[in-house]
């Protein structure tokens, strides 16, 4: 069977992925041992998957052992800033086209030639599914993440570069996500924290909904630093009656979806943020 591929340029599904974005690094800063997943471990496949073209029936099917990272077993650096890749692996599950999320925080930094030497057809390949997409390099601007109690899943190579399986996303619909500032579901069962004295960076919907950036994109401007997210609202086209805000906290800011689904979006920029639930 044909196998399509995807990288994050142009239109294209992206706009949910990052919504793990999402989660993604669950687990950083936080319990380092037990980073957020919303799928049990025994359901995650265990396959390295090689950077250069291989046919599907080739790859071995080698477990990869739990990685000790200097961030994971030595003094814990910040999350706020730390760089982080994904892979979304898209299939069908009842029906639903569903992508898994895997995310190199906080086993590595996604090297930079690693990372592009990743080709997503033969991602898709060896993992046997119809559809891989590369989401990142992207920035994480929260200062902690809570992560369920659990073991992690066991890393899963692509290319070389280590990963791990932390959210899942139901795509209803290609069409609406392709569309930036159009929400999505997010199973990542996670608490995302900011703390008082960190800046934000919000959307703010007509409705009075708000959601707080959680992580920067390089996809579309290479050059864009945290620097430069005080002057985006002048920079993006939100819809009527949106707008953006900068504010510096003056109390802990607590994106609470551990029992519940997270609520995310883009821009156009594929800046990727999670509705504030209100809850301390």
């Amino acid at each position: 069977m044909p196998v399509a591929a995807h990288r994050p340029t142009g239109p294209s599904l992206i706009i949910v992925l990052v919504l793990a974005l999402t989660c993604a690094g669950c687990g950083a800063n936080a319990d380092r041992t037990s980073p957020a997943t919303t799928i049990p471990a025994t359901t995650v496949p265990a396959t390295t998957i090689p950077a250069t073209t291989v046919p599907a029936t080739t790859v071995p099917a080698t477990t990869v052992q739990p990685t000790t990272s200097s961030i994971e077993s030595g003094d814990r650096a910040p999350l706020r800033g730390a760089r982080y890749c994904e892979v979304l692996l898209l299939r069908p599950i009842d029906g639903t086209p569903t992508a898994e999320v895997y995310n190199t925080y906080p086993l590595n930094d996604c090297p930079d030639a690693t990372w592009r030497a990743l080709d997503p057809t033969t991602v898709a390949a060896a993992a046997g599914v119809p559809l891989a997409i590369l989401n990142g390099p992207r920035y994480w601007l929260m200062d902690e993440i809570e992560p369920p109690a659990g073991d992690p899943p066991a890393p899963v190579a692509f290319g070389g570069m280590e990963m791990t399986l932390r959210a899942t996303v139901d795509i209803s619909s290609i069409g609406a996500a392709d569309s930036p500032y159009t929400a999505h579901n997010v199973d990542r069962r996670a608490v995302f924290g900011y703390s008082p004295g960190s800046t934000v960076y919000e959307l703010v919907a007509p409705d009075g909904s708000i959601y707080v950036m959680q992580s920067w994109s390089q996809q579309v401007d290479p050059t864009l630093d945290e620097a430069a997210l005080a002057g985006l609202g002048a920079r993006l086209q939100v819809p009527s009656g949106w707008s953006y805000r900068t504010r510096v906290l003056t109390e802990p800011l607590r994106v609470v979806t551990t029992d519940t689904d997270a609520v995310v979006l883009q821009d156009e920029l594929k800046n990727s943020y999670s509705q504030e639930t209100g809850t301390a």
